[in-house]
């Protein structure tokens, strides 16, 4: 599920939150609303005297041990800032003004705040903290740590910090429990959920530290876990704080169940699948289709120790593809794009490498109402004509489609296609070579990759590109050297991930917008500098309805479409799971997420688990 803001960053990847509002309550004032919660277009699904969502078990059960992994290395536990990689899972750490609802499109509820006040034209949203919220250390959370928060992630967090809250003008202390921040003038509906989930920071711990360096130092924070023990690179622990203050709030309560959850860091995909059937680890969530068909056949598996589950979700899953730097020379002619789009056979990959596990991603808001198909509609066709002649003609007349195979291996008209397309950019093949008619330069490139698991996928794609004449060299480094590259644009192609929400907004300046593309670590890996997909993106931000907001996020899904910025891959729509049989877990899951948080140990079932493991290890 990809991403808006992250709450942190953690592997660098970003949690996906929701946004926009209309509140539900009686005014505190004649220009002014009051409300336990902020929805989008649309009613809240849990009104004020709400006690738990309805996707937990507010009885489950606390206890236990849980072992994740993680591939790769850590070297910081401050995942605010570009240095460094983050361990895994430092979210637990921190409480947001507002938490999302995972069963609703566009909804969150107070947290830290426990309620909130905007005027009818959303220049600025209040927040009236709880007086219960604490730091781990017993100091009360006050407005002051959370002005200074939102004033140190702007000006030395990451860069997404400053490109996400550039239309929030100051945050201001308006006494010791309650803070305003105030928004630049336009329409932005979703302003006031985006601060809302904004992590808060200690101003007593911070203020003495180097915020913009990267530490392994366990910092402070105030939500339902801290950081236990450290060893860097290889394992982090958290334990539950027992007297966390927020354990009965309604977005708290039967969540965060596990006394203790460690997470171990392996070299590659291959060590960690063996790692758990070692019984070294008791969860994971399997991406790799080949491995979720054939590599689950060990002896706990057979005897059931082991649970293999499909857990179906109503997430967008966004856009996974080949991403193009345009940056380069290289790929900035569209044609060129286009061209080597023909030499990926998704039929023939989805056959023989993933077992016919996937379905192909054509929009950038797959799996949801906010993908564009077939023409546009009159709603969009307004919108689109304003930037006629600068958006490809192909758009108003054809629905856009990747390549398509008979999944034989044979694809040599669609290669025939690329060849023409290229010729037409001003390349001719030349002994063999594609070489470019004026300078006489080859088409060579490098895809840099970050798991050899993916070289399977690659190496086929490559080879069909040398049928055009084009030399694709497959890199696959290490998570540090990868994440540093991508963060600085260095490289050619990689394979990138745009995560997206039901709520399209403000993150998309930092995923598609001129203003980010230079910016080092934001996520337009792409550096994608277009005036229509800017002026797009600003009407996703001021949409003032839902349908609005369809056939606005619609029209810019065309345009990036028919930019051919990426090779579209592909997308599954359920979670698999497999773990060790020693949870419980809600009957309901939520729609829009796997839950996790909401699963507990059943010591009973995990002390046969315990017992057992070590007669059937593989």
């Amino acid at each position: 599920m990809s991403p808006k803001l992250p709450k942190l960053r953690t592997g660098f990847t970003m949690k996906i939150v929701l946004a926009a509002l209309m509140l539900l309550s009686a005014p505190a004032a004649a220009d002014s609303v009051t409300s336990h919660g902020l929805a989008m277009h649309g009613d809240l699904k849990y009104g004020p005297e709400f006690k738990h969502f309805d996707y937990v078990n507010p009885e489950a059960p606390k206890g236990g041990e849980v072992r994740l992994a993680a591939i790769g290395t850590f070297d910081s536990l401050n995942p605010f800032i570009l240095k460094g990689v983050p361990a895994s899972g430092l979210n637990r750490l921190y409480n947001t003004l507002a938490a999302s609802s995972s069963d609703e499109a566009f909804s969150e509820y107070g947290e830290v705040a426990a309620r909130f006040e905007v005027p009818a034209d959303r220049s600025w949203v209040t927040f009236e903290l709880r007086p219960e919220a604490r730091w781990h250390d017993g100091q009360p959370l006050t407005a002051d740590d959370v002005v200074f928060t939102f004033d140190l992630l702007k000006t030395k967090g990451h860069p997404q910090f400053r490109a996400y809250y550039a239309s929030v003008v100051k945050a201001e202390k308006l006494a010791p429990d309650r803070v305003r921040f105030h928004f630049a003038p336009g329409e932005n509906r979703e302003l006031p959920l985006i601060v809302g989930q904004m992590s808060v920071l200690p101003k007593h711990y911070w203020e003495t530290r180097d915020f913009e360096k990267t530490t392994l130092e366990p910092p402070l924070g105030s939500g339902p876990y801290r950081v236990e023990s450290v060893d860097p690179g290889r394992t982090i622990t958290y334990r539950r704080v027992p007297d966390y203050w927020g354990q009965r709030l309604p977005v708290e309560l039967g969540q965060n169940n596990f006394d203790a959850i460690r997470v171990d860091y392996y070299r590659d995909a291959t060590v960690v699948l063996e790692a758990f059937k070692a019984g070294q680890f008791d969860f994971r969530l399997e991406n790799m289709a080949k491995t979720w068909a054939t590599g689950y056949d060990f002896p706990a598996r057979r005897q059931g120790l082991v649970k293999l589950e499909e857990i179906r979700h109503e997430q967008p899953t966004g856009m996974q593809g080949f991403a193009f730097n345009i940056r380069r020379p290289l790929f900035q002619d569209r044609r060129v794009r286009q061209a080597l789009g023909y030499a990926f056979d998704f039929e023939w990959s989805n056959r023989n490498l993933f077992f016919d596990a996937y379905a192909r991603t054509r929009s950038y808001f797959s799996n949801s109402e906010l993908a564009a198909s077939g023409l546009p509609s009159p709603a969009e066709l307004k919108l689109l004509e304003l930037h006629r002649g600068k958006v490809p003609e192909e758009m108003f007349t054809t629905e856009y489609q990747p390549p398509t195979s008979d999944a034989s291996g044979n694809i040599r008209e669609n290669l025939r296609k690329g060849r023409d397309l290229l010729e037409a950019a001003g390349w001719a093949i030349r002994d063999r070579k594609l070489v470019n008619k004026a300078t006489g330069a080859s088409f060579e490139f490098e895809i840099l990759l970050n798991s050899p698991a993916f070289e399977r996928v690659v190496l086929p794609f490559a080879n069909n590109l040398e049928r055009l004449g084009v030399t694709a060299r497959v890199r696959t480094v290490d998570t540090a050297q990868y994440q540093n590259r991508v963060d600085s644009f260095d490289f050619d192609m990689v394979v990138s991930v745009f995560g997206q929400s039901l709520s399209p907004g403000n993150e998309q300046r930092d995923f598609w917008s001129a203003a980010s593309a230079d910016i080092p670590g934001s996520r337009n890996v792409v550096g994608v500098r277009d005036p229509v997909v800017d002026a797009l993106i600003e009407l996703i931000i001021a949409a003032p309805d839902r349908q609005s907001l369809i056939d606005r996020t619609h029209a810019l899904d065309r345009v990036l479409q028919w930019g051919f910025y990426v090779i579209p891959n592909w997308h599954s729509r359920s979670f698999r799971v497999a773990y060790w049989d020693k949870f419980g877990r809600p009957a309901k899951p939520p729609r829009y997420g796997l839950g996790f948080d909401g699963w507990w140990i059943e010591t009973g079932r995990a002390a046969v688990v315990e017992r057992e493991k070590a007669k059937v290890s593989p």
